[in-house]
């Protein structure tokens, strides 16, 4: 289990450093410059610092786990609250993504559905994976 846990943490790592990569597309994608227009400076402004704290909080998820993938296995305390908050920040998003996130004025178009295909799928990968690893730092699996 420990081999395969690591391999996938190893591909979510690289899951994460890919999303950061292509997540700067988003913006012009979603035309959001068009939507925040009307938005006054301050909440605009918070809008994108939001928006760039995510992203960094996504690649160094993606940096932890490339270069730390056996300490996120080594089933100390710190590896258990790692992998519960990573695996708790993708369940939150996961919901986010299907319960809260009002997609009516959505892009539509085939290129589009399949981003989002592939996004939601990343987003349960990344779920299962770090929660995954946490229920076996606690050594339940």
């Amino acid at each position: 289990m420990y081999e395969i846990l690591k391999i996938l943490i190893l591909l979510s790592g690289i899951g994460h450093i890919g999303l950061s990569l292509v997540s700067p597309l988003i913006p012009k994608m979603l035309q959001w410059n068009e939507g925040l227009k009307d938005l006054k400076p301050l909440l605009r402004q918070m809008f994108w610092t939001y928006a760039v704290y995510i992203l960094a909080i996504n690649f160094c998820f993606g940096l932890v786990s490339v270069l730390g993938a056996e300490e996120l296995l080594n089933q100390t305390f710190l590896a258990k609250a790692v992998c519960l908050f990573i695996g708790l920040y993708w369940l939150a998003r996961v919901f986010v993504q299907f319960f809260y996130f009002d997609t009516t004025d959505a892009p539509k178009g085939l290129i589009f559905t399949l981003g989002e295909f592939a996004l939601i799928g990343l987003f349960v990968g990344f779920t299962l994976v770090y929660l995954g690893a946490f229920a076996y730092n606690c050594k339940w699996i």
